[in-house]
């Protein structure tokens, strides 16, 4: 595991890299909350989920849904690291008629199950698709990370209670939990804790994890497959990890690095900063 957990560390630096490329070449697109989810899209894409790059399409597959939309540089990363389409589209992020648009667009961008954007929209679609392969007699699993700002939808609880009803225990969420949005501390704007409890009285099978811990992150979703529940793991994580001008730092929610800025971030990443 030590071996494997090395690799999965590395793939972390090269994807972070990229979203640092991918926005800066597009002087658009949110790097804070990319950065600081990084860990949970490599644990999962490259240790945990069941899925075929040479086959977008493959029934078998498990499924992931990002419903937190505009942070699509960490998961277009992921998905041309894995071939499910060629790194050198990454430089057409956010450019008119690329199928690399500033949110998940799933008719056009291979390895992408749902459009989402609209904040909540990814959540119900990760839940009722997951309640029709239950009822297709199906075992896929469904994984959607949502973020904390998204959690005051409406919508997020609407779904929460029918996930419940229907005991949607092939659900597999995350909350990034960075305490950060657009216009400040989540807890300002509209407080979220105590966040486990409130997901518990939902009946969801709750967990708290560090959200870049790799082998916590494995062991827990590991766990959190023998529920008879859905199950939402709430992931505290550092905006803008990994950079260190970046972290905490609400203004590189949507923030584009300068070219001097670019090119520091790109060095600390390299040398482990």
């Amino acid at each position: 595991m030590e071996d494997k957990l090395a690799v999965l560390k590395s793939k972390c630096i090269h994807i972070r890299r990229q979203i640092i490329k991918m926005v800066y070449n597009a002087r658009s697109g949110h790097i804070g909350g990319s950065l600081g989810s990084t860990e949970l899209l490599v644990a999962l894409y490259y240790h945990i989920m069941k899925h075929n790059p040479d086959d977008p399409e493959w029934p078998l597959r498990d499924r992931f849904i990002l419903s937190k939309g505009h942070c699509t540089p960490v998961l277009y990363a992921v998905l041309a690291d894995l071939g499910y389409f060629p790194e050198k589209d990454l430089l057409t992020f956010r450019r008119p008629g690329s199928h690399l648009q500033g949110h998940p667009y799933q008719p056009k961008t291979p390895g992408v199950e749902a459009t989402t954007g609209s904040l909540g929209i990814g959540f119900s679609t990760g839940l009722g698709m997951a309640l029709v392969a239950k009822m297709n007699g199906e075992d896929q699993r469904y994984f959607i990370i949502c973020g904390d700002g998204e959690l005051q939808e409406g919508q997020i609880w609407e779904a929460a209670m029918f996930a419940n009803k229907y005991k949607l225990n092939n659900v597999i969420a995350f909350v990034d939990r960075n305490y950060l949005q657009t216009d400040g501390n989540s807890e300002d704007i509209m407080p979220l804790d105590p966040l486990a409890e409130k997901w518990n009285s939902f009946g969801w099978a709750t967990y708290e994890i560090d959200g870049h811990n790799l082998e916590e992150i494995i062991n827990t979703v590991n766990d959190a497959d023998k529920s008879d529940r859905p199950v939402m793991i709430i992931a505290n994580t550092i905006k803008g990890k990994g950079v260190s001008f970046m972290e905490n730092a609400v203004g590189w929610h949507g923030g584009v690095p300068s070219e001097e800025e670019a090119a520091k971030s790109l060095k600390e990443l390299e040398n482990g900063i």
